[in-house]
């Protein structure tokens, strides 16, 4: 185990109806360097794994409230567990084909029968956090967003740099516009960053985008339902009517689809005719089209698009 584990101890979410079961597995885990997490029910095995998001979920198949097979698969449609977190289901029967099949369809990494072999489930745990350890560190690596495609900070970031680059040797314009969903009325950004309304929301943006971007636009998640677009050869004029694009797809696709969550987006951007008159850094862009969000997000009932006012 030792060498296959991360900095920190690796955390399991043991998940059972019963406390001996629970035990039974803490007593084979917590020796060997993990740190345990406990939940009674499916309800608060979902609630517990979307909150801490654990290196490793092991459920049991029957819990008093809902089978195991829907709290994985509930887990596996979600986000914010990993598709590389290993999902174990036990039983305290023999697995029948159909329960494996079933097991397997939603998710689940493998399917074991109480009591268990000791040694041979921290053999497989062992092979898995490996394997969760190495994904971990490549997406901690890569420059893209794995929930929306796009690009991550870092990659946007490295895209800011070479399109600032080209557009002062050039003496080109370059502008920056943020947007985000407005929940205001529904939840707050940085105090509900697990609510399903915000998760709804950043599938709903993303889609916007695709639907409204230009095939030159950049596009990053930079933050929770934040997103940003640095747009080459475009001036502050250019930018508002971006925005103004992108808050327009939003009403367009609602009202297109009755079903579908409310969606209002709000936006601030930042632009300079000159890369190299302005003297000025891509970053310098993108800090001044999020602060122009904020203030949109500050102000309730404001403007939805506002431009970033160099003396404010």
């Amino acid at each position: 185990m030792a060498e296959s584990a991360p900095s920190r101890p690796p955390l399991a979410l043991i998940a059972n109806d019963q406390e001996w079961s629970i035990r039974s597995l803490e007593s084979i885990l917590a020796p060997n360097g993990y740190a345990i997490l406990r939940a009674y029910n499916g309800q608060q095995a979902t609630e517990l794994a979307l909150e801490t998001a654990p290196d490793v979920i092991i459920l049991d198949a029957d819990f008093s409230d809902m089978p195991g097979v829907d709290v994985c698969s509930t887990l596996r449609n979600d986000p914010r567990i990993s598709p590389c977190s290993p999902i174990l289901i036990t039983t305290a029967g023999r697995w029948t084909r159909d329960q494996r099949l079933e097991a397997l369809s939603a998710g689940a990494w493998d399917f074991l029968s109480l009591p268990l072999d000791a040694e041979e489930l921290l053999l497989r745990l062992g092979v898995y956090m490996k394997i969760k350890t190495e994904a971990d560190r490549t997406r901690e690596e890569s420059l893209v967003d794995p929930i929306t495609g796009f690009y991550n900070l870092k990659g946007l970031m490295r895209r800011a740099r070479e399109l600032g680059t080209d557009a002062l040797r050039h003496e080109r314009p370059l502008a920056c516009v943020a947007i985000a969903p407005d929940l205001s009325g529904e939840v707050s950004l940085e105090r509900q960053a697990d609510s399903a309304a915000l998760w709804a929301a950043v599938n709903r943006v993303a889609e916007v985008f695709r639907s409204a971007s230009r095939v030159s636009d950049v596009i990053g998640r930079v933050r929770l339902g934040e997103f940003v677009i640095i747009a080459p050869g475009t001036d502050e004029e250019g930018a508002r009517k971006l925005a103004q694009r992108m808050v327009g797809m939003a009403e367009m696709l609602e009202s297109a689809d009755e079903g579908a969550p409310s969606l209002t987006l709000l936006a601030g951007y930042d632009a300079v005719e000159n890369m190299r008159e302005a003297g000025t850094q891509p970053g310098a862009l993108l800090a001044g089209a999020t602060t122009a969000l904020r203030q949109s997000q500050g102000e309730p009932g404001g403007p939805a698009i506002r431009q970033y006012q160099k003396d404010s």
